[in-house]
Order: C-alpha cells, then structure tokens, then sequence
C-alpha cells in the first residue's frame, strides 16, 4: 500500500464517520415528527373519548380535531420536506469535499514522493500491512479524545446499532479482529506481517454490550502495576498464547453476531500463520453469550475451527437474561398500552431500544429466539434450548457487590447488572457437561474483565492447573 493510499484510506474513514453522524442526525428528526405526530393523535384520542360522554360535543369536537389533523399534517410535511432538503444538500457539499480532499492527498503524495525516497515509503506502508491502526490498549488512555470517540461509538451501537446496521450508516462498528495494535484484514499475509512468531495457542476475547475492546485493559495500571496490561497480554507472558480481540456491534442480534462469528474464525484458522493446536474463547457479559452463540452455528454447519476449542469462559454474562434488560421490557409494555402522550412517547422510544438489548432479557442466542416474536411482549416465550458442547469445558465466573457472595444482597444484586443464577451458566436440561463455576464477593461487573482474582482463574485454567481458591 502506498503513503498516497493510507492518507487516502484514513480520509475517507473520517468521512465515512462524518456521514453516519449526518445521517443519524436526520433520522432523528425524522423520528421526532413522528413523535410529535403522535403525541398530537393521542391527546386527541383522550378529548373525543371525553367529549363522547356529552353528545352535544361529539359533534364539534370531531371537526376541530379534522382541522386539528390538517394543520399537523400540513406542518409536520413540512419538516419532513425541509429535512430531506438538507439531507441531500448536505450529501452534495460533503462528496464535495471529499473530491477536494482526495485531490490535496494526491498533492501531498506527490510533495512526499519528492522529498522521500521511494524504499521509505514502502517501509512505512509495509509497517501496517493494509491493517487499520486502532486506539492503544492502555488504560493511560482513559479520557483522551481518541478514548472518548471510541467509546462514544461503543455506546451509540449498542443503542441504535441494529438501526446502523440496516442503513449502513458509518457509524456501525464493523467486526474486526484486532491484532496487538490494529485491525486485520484476514489474509495470511497480513496475519503473518503482524505475527512474524504467532503461537499456536490462540486466545480470543470478545468484549460485552456497550463497550470496545478497549474494554480489556480497564484499570490496568491499578490491577497490574502496567496500563498495557490485559488478560491477553498476560496469558501471552506467562502461558505463550497470541492474543486476539473482537471488536463488533453489541446492538445486532446476538445470534447475527454469533453466526458471523463463527464464519471469520474459520476464515482467520485458515489464515493464521501457523497450525492451530488450542482456540480460547473468553466472553465479558455479552461477549460470553455471543461466544456461545457462534459455538452453537458453527457446530450446525460442521466448521473446522470448533475442533481447537476446548476452552470456554463466560465473564458475568447473563445467560438467563438480565434484570435491567427485562425491565425495560415491562416499562415498555406498559407505557405503550396507556393511551397518553406522557407515556406513549417514552414508550416508543424504549421499544426502539437495540436488538442486542432486547436480546438480554432472556440471554436469546439463536434467530429461532426472535424471528416472528414480539419481543416486548409481556408474555413473550423462554427461549431456545441451546445445548453446551461436550468436548468444550465452560468456566461461568459471575460476582456480587457485596464481599460475601453468599450474602442475600449479594445474590439479590449480584454484581449490579447479572444477578449469580444467571452468570452461574444456562440451565441444562439434558446431558453431561465438564462446568466450572467461581464467584468472586466485591467485584462488580465492569471489573471482571481485567481482575488479577479472574485472571488466575484463565491462567490456571490454561496451564491445566488446579483453580485457585
């Protein structure tokens, strides 16, 4: 690649950026005029359903409310039409400047070209091997401005990332494995470039909702004395493994996320530089149950990869849903069957909550779990069994907030998000299955992810140790 193609390839990234932020702006205008509209339509509702009660106001109180509905109609079109004007003025002036920027990166090669030599350039391109560079994966970086964009991305995906995904919008986080400090195309030559001694031990860590993989190296200045320290970094130094991280959508499906999942890893065994002999799979929250996921699609299509595994860790996920994802669901319900604009308009937005959300409240893993189902509906079925695999060993590590995880607080609250029943691990109804459980008292859930208590438990684990007490 070519210094005049990365300048080009991070320009278009920004606008790319640039143009999800736009659009996502215009969608939620768009949503506001419906909101508005109605708000408008059930406060209607509520004063001819009073006005019925007097029969001499039925009458006029209908035709006011025709007025009424011309007049929203007429004002909210409007809107609609003024915003879909910017939308496409807008879509002009930025391919505008996009065709400015390509050609002032053309220049600025050309001036490179003119002053490097010609053996620099394709030094510093070979250096990134066509991978994109990622935020460092340091907790020293926590608040800068590349953190904060990063997790600001984490957040909106796992909010409205189904909606992302559907409109192709820039924004929606595409899912990539990154390697030490980028992201990798799946190609043995990247893969190579970037692992010149690649073990053949791999550990993957897929990170939960909400978050990046940034979400791995939290507090590890604090936790391990080194702001680059993870579960990864760590297993690496004590035990030789390559560590890989996930970076995906949390507000898609789990099972969507699942059986992609499941198809890149067979693209990247194939890929990876050396014979694999052992794949690790550790999960945070969602992460645990995406993991599940893939391990349940790929042994439906017999994929190669899953034969490696014999390792599973859950981290605090809620594979019998979770709390706050099961509330949501009874707020919505009943806030969309109370005919008020007070209610109905908070009750649309929370059904407009992610796929990925939705999906937590009974730790769904499968398309079965969801297609033609409401999935606010109060009464809505339990999920799809989904069986544990019998050559794998499954961890289920979960916590509580309270020092003593048996303390009724503690197995009331667990470790604020997942109560302990539900990061205990699925609920088994057939068959024997090599589990592993361990709770750890004062750990919250975010904790989980970089704990020197947990890391033990992974590294003794992987070293065929006895766990530790």
């Amino acid at each position: 690649m070519t210094q005049r193609a990365l300048l080009t390839q991070r320009g278009r990234r920004r606008q790319r950026r640039l143009r999800g932020l736009k659009a996502l702006l215009h969608d939620a205008v768009d949503l506001t005029t419906e909101l508005v509209a109605d708000g408008f339509e059930s406060t209607a509702r509520t004063v001819k359903r009073v006005a019925g009660l007097v029969e001499p106001l039925a009458g006029p109180v209908e035709a006011i409310d025709a007025l009424r509905q011309a007049s929203t109609v007429g004002v909210l079109g409007t809107v609609r039409v003024v915003n879909q004007a910017v939308r496409v003025v807008s879509d002009l002036g930025l391919e505008l400047a996009e065709s400015l920027a390509d050609a002032r990166v053309d220049v600025q090669a050309d001036v490179r070209a003119d002053v490097q030599a010609d053996v620099q350039a394709a030094a510093s391109a070979d250096e990134a091997t066509a991978a994109e560079p990622a935020l460092p994966m340091r907790s020293d970086a926590l608040d800068s401005a590349a953190w904060l964009g990063d997790a600001a991305l984490g957040l909106v995906n796992a909010v409205v990332g189904d909606h992302l995904h559907r409109r192709d919008n820039g924004l929606g986080l595409e899912m990539k494995f990154r390697l030490r400090d980028h992201y990798v195309p799946l190609t043995g030559a990247a893969l190579t470039r970037l692992l010149p001694a690649a073990s053949p031990r791999v550990a993957l860590f897929v990170h939960g909702l909400g978050t990046t993989e940034w979400s791995w190296c939290l507090a590890a200045a604090a936790y391990h004395g080194d702001p680059a320290a993870s579960f990864g970094t760590l297993l690496e130094r004590d035990l030789g493994y390559t560590p890989v991280w996930l970076r995906y959508n949390t507000g898609r499906h789990i099972s969507e996320n699942g059986r992609q999942l499941a198809a890149e890893l067979e693209r990247f065994i194939a890929a990876y530089p050396v014979p694999i002999e052992e794949l690790v799979l550790v999960g945070h929250s969602m992460g645990g149950l995406v993991v599940r996921s893939a391990c349940h699609y790929a042994s439906e299509q017999r994929l190669g990869w899953l034969a490696h595994v014999r390792r599973v860790f859950c981290l605090g996920s809620p594979h019998r849903g979770a709390p706050l994802a099961k509330l949501g669901q009874v707020l919505t319900s009943v806030l969309r069957a109370i005919d008020l604009p007070a209610t109905r308009i908070p009750g649309r937005l929370l059904a407009g909550r992610s796929a990925g959300i939705k999906d937590l409240r009974h730790g769904a893993l499968i398309d079965e779990d969801w297609l033609g189902r409401d999935p606010d509906a109060l009464a809505a079925a339990e999920p799809c069994a989904v069986a544990l695999l019998p050559q794998v060993t499954y961890y289920f590590v979960s916590a509580t907030v309270t020092a003593d995880p048996g303390h009724p607080l503690g197995r009331l609250i667990g470790d604020l998000l997942v109560r302990l029943p539900s990061s205990s691990g699925p609920l088994t109804r057939a068959g024997t299955f090599a589990i592993e459980t361990r709770r750890f008292g004062g750990v919250m859930h975010h904790q989980l992810q970089n704990h020197p208590a947990v890391y033990e438990v992974l590294r003794a684990a992987c070293a065929g140790a006895p766990a530790p007490v």
